[in-house]
């Protein structure tokens, strides 16, 4: 998904394989991996000729809000689950959460 988040346009198997330096991937595995990560909705695919291309189908923040919002679901005490992650959170972190949650009931800035 990396590779995908940080591309400007979407990408064929091989310019995905030809990006993943750090390994040693068979075309077929990342053909597989992309193909499934399409079908779960990570990821977007279109033709363009006889090759698929794939681009990520959110950005990498609404991945990892969704994620956060499914491990909330996890728990019995969504309450006592935020308030321990906000304990947890940097000082700059937690600035950032007043910040966001003062924006909540504020008309969109346009």
């Amino acid at each position: 998904m990396d590779v995908l988040w940080e591309a400007a346009d979407p990408l064929s198997v091989r310019e995905v394989s030809s990006r993943l330096t750090d390994r040693d991937l068979a075309h077929t595995t990342v053909m597989t991996v992309l193909d499934r990560l399409a079908k779960k909705g990570f990821a977007r695919r279109e033709r363009n000729g006889r090759a698929w291309h794939y681009r990520a189908a959110e950005s990498r923040e609404a991945y990892v809000t969704e994620l956060m919002l499914s491990a909330l679901d996890q728990t019995g005490d969504r309450q006592a689950a935020l308030a321990r992650f906000a304990r947890s959170v940097s000082g700059t972190e937690a600035q950032a959460l007043l910040r966001a949650l003062g924006t909540l009931g504020e008309a969109p800035r346009g």
